[in-house]
């Protein structure tokens, strides 16, 4: 049988390393997820109850294709809420997840062989979707220097203008949030030379004294990225949205329609108890706990004989340098495992030309847990 080229992508490492680990909790019981950003907290409260008052009470067929009104309009009034700006339900798109969000945008906004910009480091299904649908990947090194964001000066250096443009703060895997002046130039320069700006925010909310700016705040030219997996502590719901610029709204409209009709019923009907004050209640009490994770991380992330990560500012991640420990970071995570019972993420999967030196350490799950996995890499670096 001849295979098509799109299946010859790279594999998402972070997923192999989650499948190990639970291989692992099978045979030893001890397996440590720091490899995942994925909150170790279940939905909020009235989401779940919501979900049994959808599932025992609605029939819960096909949706309209750019997703029930009245969830389209919770979202909109959340970025009128959260960032004083005026977003219309109709800009909005319900879809099955970000990643599904992301495809949609690609097929209808890029044509095959388009260039298209994101940071190395960068989130690896980014690159991966992007070659599977025909695009060419060009990467904007980023680090220390400019907080490993993109600059307007790295877009001209390029020799000629990408199609597009993909920025996500906070970053995964660096956790760095772009400062709000700087989304501003880069909004402006992508909408003069027309390069379409994908801001992925599906880490906005999570956030340690450094405020999130949406790209959807100077102006209705970019793709802005949400979901409820992150900060509403709802990953497998599959859930996200879009908000689109006026061209791309019906063209994403058919293609969803025509992929997947809509997205999941009970999840979207559950997901307008997520943007209420009890839910907000709960779901900060979650930012802080990462807060405290974050203050242990650092503190004794040097006791471990790592100094250099990238500054945590938002998101639940940790951009570690162990290029004194190792060239390999593929390796080195699945001896870490295979000692330890702690599964990190190789910094491969995020960087094709310096990963191998690094390592992403995600701290959404309890303070315990964090604290236990630390002290088995203490004794194990020891």
């Amino acid at each position: 049988m001849k295979l098509s080229q799109r299946g010859r992508v790279e594999p998402f490492h972070v997923m192999e390393v989650a499948k190990a680990a639970a291989a692992r909790q099978r045979s030893h019981g001890d397996a440590i997820l720091l490899c995942v950003g994925q909150p170790a907290t279940p939905a909020p409260a009235a989401v779940r109850a919501a979900a049994v008052a959808a599932v025992t009470e609605e029939v819960l067929g096909y949706t309209v294709t750019s997703g029930i009104p009245e969830l389209r309009g919770k979202i909109a009034a959340e970025y009128a809420a959260r960032y004083g700006i005026p977003v219309d339900a109709e800009e909005v798109v319900i879809t099955t997840g970000s990643s599904a969000g992301f495809q949609l945008t690609i097929l209808a906004a890029f044509e095959v062989g388009d260039r298209v910009a994101m940071t190395r480091p960068g989130y690896p299904a980014y690159r991966n979707t992007l070659h599977a649908l025909g695009c060419e990947v060009v990467d904007l090194d980023v680090g220390p220097n400019s907080r490993y964001q993109p600059t307007v000066a790295m877009l001209e250096a390029l020799p000629r203008v990408p199609a597009g443009l993909v920025l996500a703060s906070p970053s995964n895997p660096t956790g760095t949030i772009i400062d709000g002046g700087e989304l501003a130039e880069l909004a402006a320069w992508c909408a003069a030379n027309d390069c379409l700006l994908i801001s992925d925010e599906i880490y906005h909310g999570i956030s340690f004294g450094r405020p999130c700016t949406s790209a959807r705040e100077f102006g209705p030219d970019a793709v802005v990225v949400g979901s409820v997996s992150k900060y509403h502590s709802m990953t497998g719901w599959r859930l996200g949205w879009l908000l689109l610029p006026p061209a791309l709204r019906r063209p994403v409209e058919l293609l969803q329609g025509n992929l997947a009709i809509c997205a999941p019923a009970v999840s979207q009907a559950a997901a307008l108890a997520a943007f209420t004050p009890d839910a907000a209640t709960e779901l900060d009490a979650h930012v802080a706990r990462y807060a405290r994770n974050r203050e242990l991380l650092l503190r004794r992330l040097p006791e471990l004989g790592i100094t250099t990560f990238a500054p945590p500012d938002g998101a639940f991640y940790a951009w570690c340098d162990i290029g004194h420990l190792t060239s390999d970071s593929l390796a080195w995570c699945a001896d870490v495992l295979a000692a330890t019972g702690v599964a990190l993420a190789p910094g491969i999967d995020f960087d094709l030309a310096g990963g191998g030196r690094m390592m992403r350490l995600s701290f959404c799950g309890s303070t315990g847990e964090l604290s236990e996995a630390l002290d088995r890499l203490a004794r194990h670096l020891a």
